[in-house]
């Protein structure tokens, strides 16, 4: 059949059909023509839910391609009951509106190690980090979904690690328990924070659960500086070498770090003008050996006393001399301290750290830690009644001096005496000797005191019982207790257990508030 012949048949069907009801031509012509041609196209279903073997019901929701593996991802929850699982089906498909779900199933350590990739860290904070990861977190939480982390599991684990490093369960007998330091915990939380938060952002999760986690508290560590004989014998012993010993005085003078030390060269000393600079700093990590700016970021120039400038002279000219036995002279940036003979390198800050640790077990040291040499400096120096902000420029705090006040404010006693001598005279000096007696315990010792001046109550004569006088004066056994103490109080009387108060001493002084007990 021709397809003229066809379009007229066609053409017919239309009339034919049009005649039959109210649709209108147009309508009828597009679903003819299209009718079989065009395939409707299905929708994917947004969720489902199945019932298990086990008699629960399961609610099953798309959630897209992810973008680590490129397979398809689905949001699951389980339910006890048909109804249930229809709610927590809705609950997934609104998760699923508000891109609030995981778009990944990347695990823990997946994300942990994506962000050390991206993170600006120190050399000697991300050793650090990558420890912390190593015992702690890769362990633990390693394989882990990090959808599957919220913050009671957080929580929980922090409390574990405050119990025992080892996350034992406390009933082991051969193991003794030994709790991870707050500051250490809230490090690997830090850690766990910055990971999934970045992870948030680069749309691998729709939350972080870690920022909803509290950590433990911080514990401020009080500062134990060496006392005056501890130091004493500290240098004697160091100065069997001049090096080791002048390094451990500049640290008390100065109170700089390990590694701004090792880091100190001779151009960094104005010996004639007696000035100092700190202006860099030598770290050791497993990346290497290098010089970087120090910790605060910024460069310190402080003076020096002229006993340390003379100290300094004579060590100039022991390093002259050990260069020149050598055949070579002494570079103008040599390293001040170094293990080189040539001091072209420095000294290592882990060296510092257990040479000085040995010292202060040989001279029995509380504390066996350099930095509470830094400890020494700051305190010596608040003590003496410098100003907070000189204090904190000394020691590298670049917080304008709330570092210093926060772990030395218990040593800033010279500004607080004058605070008090400053408050006091100002303040009006109340004269209370002059003000009559108004309690009643205070009217009944001013009568027994008059009586004694009198002479009713001579030295060695006995006053009445408590019963007697509570009787005269009508008042109450514990308030007639209340007068005879303020007399005993004022020398007048003398009280023995299961003895009557005897007068001692007359005296014409009237009783105070102030001599009250």
């Amino acid at each position: 059949m021709c397809r003229r012949f066809e379009s007229c048949r066609g053409h017919a069907q239309i009339q034919a059909t049009a005649a039959l009801d109210s649709t209108s031509w147009d309508e009828i012509w597009n679903g003819l023509r299209y009718r079989g041609r065009v395939p409707g196209r299905q929708r994917r279903q947004r969720g489902s839910v199945e019932e298990l073997p086990s008699g629960s019901f399961r609610a099953t929701v798309y959630a897209g391609i992810d973008p680590l593996t490129g397979k398809q991802r689905y949001l699951k929850k389980v339910a006890s009951t048909e109804a249930q699982a229809l709610v927590e089906l809705t609950k997934l498909q609104n998760q699923v509106d508000e891109q609030r779900h995981p778009r990944s199933n990347i695990t823990v350590g997946q994300t942990v190690t994506k962000w050390l990739e991206v993170a600006e860290l120190e050399d000697s904070t991300r050793e650090r980090y990558e420890g912390l990861i190593r015992l702690y977190i890769e362990p633990t939480f390693g394989s882990l979904s990090a959808a599957k982390l919220d913050a009671e599991l957080l929580e929980r684990f922090y409390a574990r690690l405050r119990r025992c490093n080892a996350l034992c369960s406390g009933r082991r007998r051969d193991h003794e328990c030994r709790p991870l330091s707050a500051s250490t915990v809230r490090q690997i939380h830090f850690i766990l924070r910055a990971a999934l938060d970045r992870a948030v952002r680069w749309r691998y999760l729709g939350t972080n659960e870690a920022a909803l986690a509290e950590p433990p508290t911080f514990q401020r560590s009080e500062p134990d500086p060496p006392s005056a004989d501890e130091v004493v014998a500290l240098l004697n012993e160091a100065w069997l070498d001049p090096a080791w010993g002048l390094c451990l005085w500049l640290v008390m003078v100065t109170g700089c770090r390990r590694g701004e030390l090792c880091a100190l060269r001779w151009t960094d000393l104005d010996l004639p003008r007696q000035t100092i600079v700190v202006e860099r700093s030598y770290t050791q990590t497993r990346a290497g050996r290098r010089e970087k700016v120090t910790k605060a970021g910024q460069k310190r120039r402080f003076a020096l006393d002229s006993h340390t400038v003379d100290l300094l002279d004579l060590y100039l000219e022991h390093c002259r001399q050990q260069c020149a036995s050598l055949g070579i002279e002494l570079t103008r940036d040599a390293y001040v301290f170094s293990g080189a003979p040539d001091f072209s390198r420095p000294m290592l800050p882990s060296s510092v750290t257990q040479r000085y640790g040995r010292l202060a077990r040989r001279v029995g040291l509380r504390s066996t830690r350099l930095h509470s040499l830094r400890h020494y400096s700051a305190t010596e120096l608040l003590n003496a009644g410098i100003d907070l902000r000189t204090v904190a420029g000394r020691l590298g705090h670049g917080s304008g001096g709330a570092t210093t006040l926060r772990f030395y404010a218990a040593w800033v006693d010279e500004p607080d005496r004058r605070a008090a001598d400053a408050i006091a005279s100002t303040m009006p000096t109340p004269d209370i000797s002059t003000r009559p007696p108004r309690n009643p315990y205070e009217i009944l010792a001013e009568a027994l005191r008059a009586a004694i001046a009198a002479g009713v109550f001579a030295v060695g004569d006995q006053l009445p019982t408590v019963v007697q006088l509570a009787a005269t004066y009508e008042l109450s056994a514990g308030t007639v207790n209340r007068a005879i103490a303020l007399l005993k109080a004022n020398g007048l009387i003398e009280v023995q257990r299961g003895k009557r108060a005897r007068v001692i001493t007359p005296s014409d002084a009237r009783v105070s508030k102030r001599s009250a007990p």
